[in-house]
């Protein structure tokens, strides 16, 4: 090559190299990153936000209610005179600091009263507690004195309705004691250990040591003319355990044995109940004439007013179908008024059950494909007629009138062209005529009734909409005063802006899916950004946020600050919709993402910003799963996965969860769907994190996917937190939230995280 020649060409490849390293550079982070991530945690973010939502709490005399919110001024109580129709402090905040410091010796301060809730006593007075202690402040006066509690022994567990008697356990049976006498009755005789009357099983009740013992939980539930009381015998003779160690306890040198009965998915040897009335006046014990009903079902059974008969909704093992059924007191035998059949799954918590006087029952259905409303006769059982109808979704009846034979009820997707996971409050006669839109605005719609029914206090927002609160008629919904509009002015001073909103297609191609995405801070449309999918696809939830404060207070906007976007999206299979768009994850939870990659994909091609070469995934519980599982079903696409809290492995799980939403019983699609099966197949970065006290969802799922991680000789990341349950990386931010985010910072910026960094605002 001649020399001229060779320098042209040599200078060519210098030009390419600066070129390339100019679009590429570096990005180097540092602690300024964290301290703006930390100022984005939800516990720090709202305290740039103010009047951010009202959330009442009702005086029992529908005079008004009081709230508690953010101000410029710092956290203020305030109170709202329905009369007047104004809002004001509640009280002399400063008199009221001042006061308790003078009487606790320690240093008060009036801008964030160390409390969350009062209680109003005969006008004048408040009540509060802090430190273990009750206070009493006259509002008139600026007078506070400690507060005794005797007042409060009249509400005793197990008290019967005219306050006479108490129900209470003596070695595993049930007695009741008449409060004027003294004098005690054994009403059960068989009760034993592992046999034990009256006494349910909690779902966090954890047992020390090979021997130890559950902890009470008394549970009973009067008849109104407290006469009857219905209880459960627990039977736990069959129940496996499930266990974990506690190495958080600074004096052991070993580990303590913790231990808990939890059933998983097609188990038998769980803890069952077994109801049983008994009867006061005659001296009976009736059996119902049910079969035993697991623990992790249970049956929540309702008093008639007359104290003769029972009702309840009882869910058949396999959720494939939830009975109305009515129970005779007398006797106990059961009569199914009603049933709901689904030949995928029945989601009976989500159904509604009113009685309406004497003659009538409101049950709702997906029969139709959407969840509606009828009305029956309460003797028969014969459907009377529809309620509600259409391509809609009823959410939760609000209040019955049953004087005006009014029902009001919340729902999502009656209102063409807005999005369908907002809610809206509308009325409907009973015979399902005349169904009335209260709340208008085109956004989300979070409601409050008053004791009187008369009134409700309306927060309305979007995710681009700050909260307007209003105070509203019932009936009309006319709007008699605003209470407050949220100030988001240093919010947005700050440089936080908003999520934007879109609409894609789903798996099928046909189909609306919704969702949000978060820009990064100092968004520049001409560079490139990475993309984290936060997941959790349920299914018996949705996540994307669609108020204000949701969009605000969460996990996802601290991850801005390092120069990330994030995309929340509801895919096909999760709820809120219709029937059919719920039921696409039945026996299907493996592919719950497909909507997810296919949403990305559609907004990549809308938006070049998004670097579809550098996806991200992170989830928690039920969304640890799912980011487990993208990384293992789309290694080509998810480069980079956070999985906490996960249960990997659905024959691990608790057994409601999986039998409602994988099926019942268990069947090889469990296998084929599991993460610890599919662990060969990683290819990207994969941190695996759990609590080692987690007793809703057990570490064994994370442990087990370790091994197999192993087995198939993958590299990957696990941390175990000692000492910590289910609940942590969540939005006020923890020392997993920093792991988290220097996994993304280094695997998928990538950079190098700032080592050892302190969270200076989170304890």
């Amino acid at each position: 090559m001649k020399p001229l020649l060779a320098y042209s060409f040599w200078l060519f490849i210098l030009a390419i190299v600066i070129f390339c390293h100019s679009c590429t550079t570096a990005i180097q982070i540092t602690p300024a990153h964290y301290e703006r991530a930390e100022a984005l945690l939800a516990s720090n973010i709202l305290k740039n936000v103010y009047h951010l939502e009202v959330q009442p709490n009702w005086l029992v005399d529908s005079s008004g209610f009081w709230h508690v919110t953010q101000t410029r001024e710092g956290k203020r109580f305030f109170k709202t005179w329905l009369d007047e129709a104004i809002t004001s402090p509640a009280f002399d905040h400063k008199a009221l600091a001042t006061a308790l410091s003078e009487l606790t010796g320690k240093e008060i301060n009036y801008a964030d009263l160390p409390f969350d809730r009062i209680s109003y006593r005969e006008g004048r007075l408040i009540g509060f507690r802090y430190e273990n202690t009750n206070w009493e402040f006259d509002t008139e006066s600026n007078q506070l004195s400690k507060r005794d509690t005797n007042d409060d022994d009249r509400r005793k567990r197990g008290l019967s309705p005219d306050g006479k008697l108490q129900a209470f356990i003596c070695d595993y049976n049930l007695f009741i004691r008449d409060l004027k006498t003294g004098e005690e009755l054994q009403l059960s005789l068989d009760g034993q250990h592992k046999y034990e009357y009256a006494s349910t099983y909690g779902w966090s009740d954890l047992m020390e040591g090979e021997g130890g013992s559950r902890p009470e939980n008394l549970f009973v539930n009067w008849s109104p003319d407290s006469r009857k009381l219905l209880t459960y015998i627990a039977d736990i003779r069959m129940a496996e355990k499930m266990y974990l160690l506690d190495f958080s306890i600074d004096s052991l040198f070993r580990p303590k044995l913790l231990s808990y009965y939890r059933g998983s998915p097609g188990d038998t040897t769980v803890v069952w109940y077994r109801p049983v009335i008994f009867d006061l006046d005659k001296g009976a014990e009736i059996h119902l004439d049910l079969d035993p009903i697991p623990h992790f079902i249970g049956v929540s059974f309702q008093w008639t007013q007359g104290s003769d008969s029972l009702f309840a909704l009882h869910a058949h093992r396999g959720f494939k179908q939830a009975d109305v059924i009515k129970i005779d007191a007398d006797t106990g035998t059961s009569r199914v008024l009603i049933s709901e059949i689904s030949d995928t799954s029945v989601e009976y918590s989500n159904l509604i059950m009113r009685r309406i006087g004497d003659g009538l029952l409101l049950f709702s259905s997906q029969a139709s494909g959407w969840h509606h409303l009828y009305l029956y006769d309460w003797q028969s059982g014969e459907l009377i007629n529809p309620v509600t109808k259409g391509e809609y979704l009823v959410k939760s009846v609000f209040h019955i009138d049953e004087e005006n034979e009014l029902i009001y009820f919340i729902a999502g997707g009656r209102e063409p062209g807005r999005n369908p996971y907002y809610n809206h409050l509308y009325s409907v006669g009973f015979d399902g005529n005349n169904v009335t839109l209260l709340t208008p605005e085109n956004a989300h719609h979070q409601v409050s009734i008053s004791p009187c029914k008369k009134y409700f206090v309306n927060n309305y927002s979007r995710v681009d909409l700050p909260t307007v609160s209003l105070f509203r008629e019932l009936e009309s919904g006319h709007t008699v005063f605003e209470i407050s509009r949220a100030d988001v002015d240093d919010l947005l001073s700050s440089g936080w802006i908003p999520p934007m909103t879109f609409t894609a297609k789903g798996r099928d191609g046909i189909t609306d899916i919704y969702g949000v995405i978060y820009q990064p801070e100092n968004f520049n449309p001409r560079k490139k950004y990475p993309i984290i999918d936060y997941t959790y696809t349920g299914p018996h939830t949705s996540i994307t946020p669609k108020s204000f404060s949701n969009a605000l207070l969460n996990i996802q906007n601290p991850l801005r600050a390092f120069g990330f976007a994030i995309i929340v999206v509801d895919g096909m299979g999760t709820s809120q919709r219709s029937k059919a768009f719920r039921d696409v994850s039945y026996m299907n939870m493996g592919y719950s993402l497909d909507c997810h990659v296919t949403a990305i994909r559609q907004l990549a091609k809308h938006h070049n910003w998004i670097d579809t070469t550098r996806i991200g995934i992170y989830g928690h519980s039920a969304g640890g799963y799912d980011a487990g599982r993208g990384m293992l079903q789309y290694p080509d696409f998810y480069k980079v996965g956070v999985a906490s809290a996960a249960d990997h492995d659905h024959r691990m799980e608790k057994a409601w969860w999986p039998e409602m939403y994988m099926g019942y019983p268990v069947g090889d699609y469990y296998h084929e769907q599991s993460n610890v099966t599919n662990a060969h197949k990683l290819q990207g970065h994969l941190l695996i994190a759990h609590g080692a006290k987690d007793e809703n969802v057990n570490p064994s799922a994370t442990y087990k996917l370790a091994e197999y991680l192993i087995r198939a000789g993958k590299d990957f990341d696990m941390l175990i937190l000692p000492g910590t349950n289910h609940s942590f990386g969540r939005a006020d931010g923890d020392y997993f939230t920093k792991v988290r985010w220097n996994y993304f910072i280094r695997h998928l910026l990538p950079a190098e995280p700032v080592l050892h960094y302190q969270l200076e605002t989170v304890k």
